[in-house]
């Protein structure tokens, strides 16, 4: 057999896989589409508790961590419960089953349908809360749903899957509504899912993302990540400090929304750093910054070592040995550019926290603009002030999806039991960051709507209404 055949073999033998486990979903989706709304909550509330239970879930987050060698296990543990309870929270009262809406007024109702089998992208940073934040959607709109991950993510994927399982058997639901591509997934099983799914959900890599919108399946993805947060002069420094380490140490800055860069007023920068150092970060110097960006950029590009590990690993790999670091929470450098020539300006998933100083809030906006024009464009935007126009002009101006006021970033950006965003762990970043949502991914996204239109009274507008204002200030 010549290459090109033995490589037509391969790619037949894969598609041939990828679909005998779509055709499971789609078999068991159309049982699941019969279920009323309780069948519904109740096989939700089932994959909830799959995740939530505590014994599974310090074993997800253990596995995680030995896994992937990202993050750390009592906030994994925490990320999956909140995550998954604030989840469970918004569904309760949500109807995704039959009528959804009525608008008597316009004659339309709103009949919410299945999207069908979803093909759902999750990365190794979120092995267990992604997915199950994507199975819980996914099951709300009565779909099946086969995960793709990260193969660093496999075991925790596997794991999950399991306890999903058991949770669906105790429902009486069948099994394959939650699917996993057999290991090894490689690039071209996960694109060959995509090509089959009837939705791609793509969080991760912006390759991933990329490749769900290429192919050719309609597709959720959601953008890079770069938080930068402005300190006004008039914020309470000591909260926004507390809240900024907070947030930047959770789970070793695994999360998107984890803070890159604060932007800080010159009225109130010095009193800032030394609240900044009083909540656990240490400020480098030059010397030791170059070194540390030698370490984390080697040849340009992001080093996989140092991602979302301890202040002692950063240490250690950048050789620096000053014993105040050691009991650092995070560390920080000082820089006054952005773009390729700067790389701390961009998305570091580590115990990394740039700083900017800024003469006013002006000089303040146009940094963040500069950073998010390099990096992070869509995603969202932290200010701590007490000046309500400064949050309005981010939120007019800034190309920005979410402005997070006087919070700890990380924590609020994917919804929290203090703000009204939805629990999520996926952020669209509208098209600033090339996404077709600029909302958190929620399990409406994972609906198809049908809308029944029945003949109202007649709306017909004049020509009057509409040009005559305009006719006598413009003339005819």
């Amino acid at each position: 057999m010549g290459a090109e055949a033995a490589d037509n073999a391969l790619q037949s033998a894969l598609r041939d896989a990828v679909a005998e486990v779509v055709e499971r979903a789609r078999a068991a989706q159309r049982r699941f589409e019969r279920y009323g709304q309780a069948q519904v909550d109740e096989v939700v509330t089932a994959a909830g508790w799959a995740i939530v239970a505590p014994q599974n879930n310090r074993r997800l987050a253990e596995q995680a961590v030995r896994d992937t060698g990202l993050g750390n296990v009592p906030d994994k543990i925490e990320k999956n419960r909140r995550k998954t309870l604030g989840l469970l929270r918004d569904l309760q009262a949500a109807r995704s089953v039959g009528v959804i809406a009525q608008y008597p007024q316009l004659g339309i109702v709103e009949i919410a349908r299945p999207a069908g089998v979803v093909a759902a992208i999750t990365p190794s940073t979120n092995p267990g809360a992604t997915p199950a934040n994507n199975i819980i959607n996914a099951l709300k709109g009565r779909n099946a749903i086969v995960l793709a991950p990260s193969p660093k993510g496999y075991g925790t994927g596997a794991l999950l899957l399991g306890f999903v399982h058991a949770e669906l058997d105790r429902v009486g639901a069948p099994r394959e509504l939650v699917q996993m591509l057999p290991a090894p997934v490689t690039r071209e099983a996960t694109r060959e899912l995509m090509r089959q799914a009837d939705l791609v959900v793509a969080t991760g890599s912006q390759a991933n993302v990329h490749a769900a919108y290429a192919s050719g399946t309609p597709a959720v993805g959601v953008g890079l990540g770069n938080v930068a947060v402005i300190v006004d002069a008039s914020a309470d420094l000591d909260d926004a400090a507390a809240k900024i380490a907070r947030s930047k140490c959770f789970d070793n800055a695994t999360s998107c929304s984890s803070e890159n860069s604060v932007v800080i007023l010159e009225a109130v920068y010095a009193p800032m750093l030394a609240a900044l150092g009083r909540a656990g970060g240490a400020l480098l110097d030059a010397t030791e910054k170059a070194k540390l960006a030698q370490a984390m950029w080697p040849g340009g590009r992001l080093n996989p070592e140092i991602t979302a590990k301890p202040v002692s690993a950063l240490l250690r790999t950048a050789g620096l040995a000053r014993p105040a670091l050691a009991q650092a929470k995070f560390l920080m450098v000082e820089e006054a550019g952005t773009g390729r020539e700067h790389p701390y300006s961009g998305e570091k998933l580590s115990l990394v926290l740039t700083l900017y100083r800024a003469r006013d809030f002006d000089a303040a906006f146009d940094t963040v603009r500069a950073i998010y024009a390099y990096q992070g464009a869509g995603h969202s935007v932290g200010i701590h002030t007490r000046d309500d126009a400064q949050v309005m002009r981010l939120g007019l101006e800034m190309p920005a999806a979410r402005v997070i006021v006087n919070q700890a970033h990380a924590i609020a950006n994917g919804g929290a039991v203090d703000n009204g965003l939805p629990f999520s762990l996926s952020m669209g970043c509208g098209t600033w960051g090339g996404n077709s949502i600029s909302d958190n991914l929620n399990y409406r996204h994972f609906l198809n709507i049908t809308r029944i239109v029945r003949a109202i009274a007649p709306r017909e507008p004049s020509e009057e209404a509409l040009f005559g204002a305009y006719l006598r200030r413009h003339g005819r």
